[in-house]
């Protein structure tokens, strides 16, 4: 069994222990870490802060160093005088033990870092002051006390930070109701959601939310996925239509068939995806795990050698301590800890509740550096159906022209019919009545329809009608021809009267995405294996910078090589399913319109709706998280670069000089301004 840190998922053991980075519990990776571990532990961090900051009252108002200092005095007794060392020991073994537990476990992985350099300093700290006691100098139970109390209440910032920012991903499996309507043997008998299997039936009244992962199979309604898929409008539902648990139900009763349960159903994948994407590091993340470790031996070092300088210098000894434990307190590398991992927990949370999936959190990172985005067309910039692209009508409004060609369409079931008569009931059309309709194979279909004969087919069935021809519209047809569309003609009373062209339609959204991806500086390129008329067409009226026409499936992959071999950084978007090779190849694979189906491999971004905009999403998420992580990576380290000179006296001549206490604030507050620039990222978000 393999156990891991609720707060650092990439760290892995497999024997209990603390966590080298943080100091928390490890927990087993096969039972998932729930909220009450994390609050447990954040809890007792808090509740050692105050009880040794309580304790540290005192050891300061006792200590003669503040006392001659502040030029004030204590009430004295009996005893009096072992107040400072007394309640400093129960202050360093009560609060200070946590540090000593982490310095112990990364020492044993031969990973030095933040908890090293806490428990050296006060294991030095300890050590020098409890030697004054015996053969006499400056005690330094005050500094030691106070750093304890500045790093405990700095740790517990921190945890709060982190958690605060993974918890709106844990807020995801609430969503989840824990009963279930299940129709059995003509009866509701109410049960738990763990019971549900698929083929099981389920009733979902107004109100309620959606047990688990199906399709409808009687009734119509509205749903509301907002805090699943980020989609703010109340989404349409009926007979077909595929739901996910924890939905909102808002309208009529609706009966659902369970086709997913448990770890198979769309937020349980959700929350997996988020999980891998935690524990998947990045280079950044890398880079600051490397600044780290250097920081850690750097401030050894420096401290080692100030030590022994301050001593040579000024031959005294508490004062060289006090040197080198102020250098590695204050180039504690705890702020690098926490750059990355917040922010990523902040955009992890933030994009799983807006239906935008990282699997993979590099992923992201190099999204910032694409400059060539490829999307797949068909059911990604297009809708994947046929459907009226345009009407021309001369005689008559082209809305009665689509009145009455749906008209008679309507008794017919041929695609092209289910298409035009789909149109016009989006168009709130209201149908003739019709009567004498006939087929003819293969042309075209005749009736009559307001006291009219209409005829709806191809030019071969206008000329059989011997129809009278309208130049104006023949010039249209084949414009639309010469772009790959499908044309019928209408002739109204033997009269060609108009003309309805059908293609895959282009969805309104890819307008905006490929218009917007432009604007950020990223060159658009489709591929698609329709015609090059067709293909001409959707580049052209979209904008988009270059096509690839008649490209098969296992073809696609190539291409994606060919623009990368020309230097170009390329994510390619695509359905994830004959996409797949070309995703892979891909700097950045993205999947778009997965619906439920969220487990695809070959992606390293899942996007949930059917929506191309959420690929501009993506850029500027990745844009802002990239950028947080360096902002946080300078506000770690940079720091260091004056407070480590003057934490080992090279201000003294001037009198400057950082006691323990003050290091500790220092880097205390740029764990504190690393946390707030983070957070802020929410704003930059909305």
């Amino acid at each position: 069994m393999l156990y891991t840190c609720p707060m650092h998922p990439e760290v892995k053991r497999e024997s209990p222990g603390k966590c080298p980075k943080c100091g928390m519990d490890l927990v087993p990776t096969e039972h998932p870490p729930r909220k009450h571990h994390h609050t447990m532990h954040m809890e007792e961090m808090k509740r050692k802060a105050i009880v040794s900051t309580v304790l540290t009252i005192p050891v300061v108002l006792y200590s003669k160093n503040i006392q001659n200092l502040l030029r004030f005095s204590m009430p004295e007794f009996p005893g009096s005088e072992w107040i400072t060392p007394i309640l400093s020991a129960i202050v360093f073994f009560y609060g200070g033990t946590f540090f000593l537990k982490g310095m112990a476990e990364e020492l044993r992985l031969k990973k030095p870092g933040m908890m090293t350099l806490i428990g050296i300093a006060i294991w030095v700290a300890f050590i020098y002051s409890l030697s004054t006691l015996l053969l006499g100098g400056m005690e330094f139970f005050w500094e030691l006390a106070t750093l304890i109390v500045v790093m405990l209440w700095g740790h517990w910032i921190e945890m709060r930070s982190v958690l605060g920012a993974s918890r709106a991903v844990e807020e995801l499996a609430k969503l989840m109701p824990t009963k279930a309507n299940l129709l059995k043997d003509g009866e509701i008998v109410e049960v738990h959601v763990s019971e549900l299997k698929p083929g099981d039936i389920v009733l979902v009244k107004p109100g309620e939310k959606i047990p688990a992962d199906g399709i409808v199979i009687e009734g119509l309604t509205h749903m509301n996925e907002a805090m699943l898929t980020g989609e703010s409008k109340p989404v349409p539902k009926g007979v077909g239509d595929r739901v996910i648990g924890g939905a909102i139900n808002m309208e009529g009763s609706i009966k659902v068939k369970v086709e997913k349960t448990g770890e198979e159903t769309y937020l349980s994948q959700v929350l997996k995806l988020v999980k891998e994407a935690q524990e998947s590091k990045t280079k950044l993340q890398d880079m600051a795990d490397r600044v780290a470790f250097y920081l850690t031996v750097i401030a050894i070092v420096v401290g080692s050698l100030a030590f022994l300088v301050w001593l040579y210098l000024k031959g005294d000894l508490q004062f060289a301590v006090e040197r080198a434990v102020t250098v590695m307190v204050i180039a504690c590398p705890h702020a690098l800890g926490l750059a990355i991992p917040l922010v990523v927990a902040i955009s992890t949370s933030y994009s799983a509740k807006n239906g935008i999936l990282v699997r993979n959190r590099l992923a992201l990172e190099t999204m910032k550096y694409v400059d060539t985005v490829v999307f797949d067309k068909t059911g990604t910039l297009t809708e994947g159906k046929f459907g009226v692209s345009e009407v021309v009508a001369v005689g008559i409004s082209e809305k009665e022209l689509l009145r009455l060609t749906a008209g008679v369409e309507e008794r017919s079931e041929h695609v092209i019919a289910r298409a035009i008569v789909e149109e016009a009931r989006e168009k709130g059309v209201s149908f003739p009545e019709v009567k004498n309709f006939r087929a003819v194979p293969g042309k075209g279909v005749v009736a009559e329809a307001e006291g009219k004969e209409v005829a709806v087919g191809t030019s071969l069935l206008m000329e059989e009608l011997k129809a009278e021809k309208e130049t104006k519209i023949l010039n249209r047809v084949k414009e639309f021809e010469s772009y790959g569309k499908t044309v019928v003609l209408v002739a109204i009373n033997r009269k060609l009267t108009g003309a309805i062209a059908l293609s895959d339609k282009i969805r309104r959204e890819s307008y905006e995405a490929v218009s917007e991806l432009k604007r950020l500086g990223k060159r658009v390129v489709m591929i698609t294996g329709d015609s090059e008329e067709v293909a001409s067409y959707v580049a052209r009226e979209l904008g988009i910078d270059e096509f690839f026409a008649r490209v098969l499936p296992h073809q696609k992959a190539q291409k994606v090589k060919e623009l990368q071999s020309k230097g170009r950084k390329v994510a390619m978007v695509g359905d994830g399913i004959n996409d797949a090779p070309a995703l892979a190849q891909a700097d950045v694979g993205i999947a778009i319109g997965s619906g439920t189906d969220v487990a695809i491999e070959s992606a390293g971004i899942i996007l949930v709706k059917d929506d191309p905009r959420d690929v501009v999403r993506v850029v500027r998420l990745s844009s802002i998280t990239v950028r947080k992580m360096f902002q946080n990576l300078f506000w770690a380290t940079s720091y260091n670069l004056f407070a480590i000179p003057l934490a080992a006296g090279i201000g003294y001549r001037w009198g400057i000089l950082l006691p323990p206490a003050v290091g500790a604030l220092l880097m205390s507050l740029s764990t504190l301004i690393v946390s707030v620039n983070a957070l802020l990222m929410r704003r930059s978000l909305e």
